[in-house]
């Protein structure tokens, strides 16, 4: 199973620790350290996806459930959206963050904010979180937010503006329970329903027409 870097250190001391406790004849504190080291494990995992192939298509950024389909108005980063998708990941969702399309980053902004429970709409907008301006191949413009929850306490984005990018390319994750809002321009139709569960990078979640 592929682990997102990421993971390593803190994977590396749960495994450390359980070491030790079972070199002390500690048998409960080591039970306790091993179940953390394969929930850490689990958490980072980096599973291979079959990306689809297609044109005007759009791939969910994140594994979870879709908590909101919304209407944008007058959002002062993404001017050119009308829709905006939440997917909610739970600590036992894949937290690898995907790029929906093929094209370049025009500009990322990150922005400090709270950490409220990543499944509340209010979180879209008061929550810590780090927004990518993406222009595909047709020069049509699409916005992702990773936005930290409750536990999340440290977003990591690996790509830079400027950036050329495919559909379902990693770029990013977030530790612990978060939020990724998917923002579409006019054109775009959604594909998927409140309540659904996404695949990053494998469920189509927009098309355009």
């Amino acid at each position: 199973m592929r682990i997102a870097r990421e993971g390593f250190p803190l994977i590396s001391v749960a495994a450390v620790l359980t070491l030790l406790a079972l070199a002390a004849n500690w048998w409960f504190v080591a039970a306790v350290f091993g179940a953390v080291t394969i929930a850490l494990a689990g958490f980072f995992r980096d599973p291979e996806r079959v990306i689809p192939a297609g044109e005007g298509l759009v791939v969910a950024p994140a594994d979870g459930r879709v908590v909101s389909i919304a209407k944008v108005v007058d959002d002062p980063f993404f001017t050119q959206a009308a829709t905006r998708i939440s997917i909610f990941l739970s600590p036992l969702d894949v937290h690898i963050n995907r790029v929906p399309v093929a094209g370049h980053i025009a500009e990322i902004k990150y922005r400090p904010g709270k950490f409220l429970a990543a499944y509340n709409d209010e979180a879209s907008h008061e929550n810590e979180q780090n927004a990518l301006m993406i222009v595909d191949t047709q020069g049509r413009r699409l916005g992702v937010v990773q936005i930290a929850g409750v536990l999340a306490r440290r977003i990591v984005c690996k790509i830079n503006s400027g950036d050329n990018i495919e559909r379902g390319e990693r770029f990013g994750l977030i530790m612990f329970g978060s939020r990724t809002d998917l923002y579409l321009p006019q054109g775009c139709r959604v594909e998927v329903t409140e309540g659904q569960r996404v695949k990053g990078g494998t469920t189509i979640v927009g098309r355009f027409i």
